[in-house]
């Protein structure tokens, strides 16, 4: 398994050599600070936190994305709901990224303004536990840049993220989590 620093520049020697190696009008695009947001909603409490810390490429030519976030950036109204997330249920100092490495299934050309209902196949990585997945999305192109929106559901079990059964009616089995990422050239 790759360490965390590894894989952190692992991710920026991808954008480099991606960079270096593709003429001008290759359509490579980064973004450092996404913004993901999770919900998790119960007739009890709604727990909601927010990121925008994320990181993410896009190779335009080959239509892959990999994107990433470090779980201890969400930040919550609650600081001891961020305790508990942290240390309780993610384990974010054995698991501290949550990735997604994929591919774009449409064909886009990003030289062109519009918006493009696309999704996007690959390994969904979440505390340690790789899945298949294909999220819906949206690309919007404007201006040269690359607006990625999407909104899917990540079920807990799925990423063997255990919930207490003390707990159970306060925090969803399944999380919405909601991603928007404004790429640069």
């Amino acid at each position: 398994m790759i360490s965390v620093k590894k894989s952190s520049k692992l991710l920026l020697a991808l954008v480099i050599v991606a960079g270096l190696n593709m003429p001008a009008l290759a359509q490579n695009f980064t973004s450092k600070n996404a913004r993901v947001r999770f919900f998790s909603s119960t007739p009890i409490e709604d727990i909601k936190a927010a990121s925008d810390n994320g990181v993410a490429v896009l190779i335009g030519k080959t239509a892959s994305i990999a994107f990433q976030v470090a779980i201890k950036s969400f930040e919550f109204s609650k600081g001891l709901m961020q305790e508990h997330f942290n240390e309780n249920y993610m384990e974010s100092d054995k698991y501290p990224y949550a990735k997604f490495n994929g591919k774009i299934n449409q064909s886009i050309d990003f030289s062109k303004e519009g918006e493009y209902n696309v999704t996007a196949t690959g390994i969904l990585l979440i505390h340690g536990v790789p899945k298949q997945r294909t999220i819906p999305g949206k690309i919007r192109i404007t201006n040269g840049t690359v607006q990625l929106i999407a909104g899917f559901d990540v079920a807990c079990a799925d990423h063997n993220i255990k919930i207490p059964k003390l707990v159970m009616t306060k925090i969803a089995e399944v999380i919405k989590v909601n991603i928007d990422a404004t790429l640069k050239p």
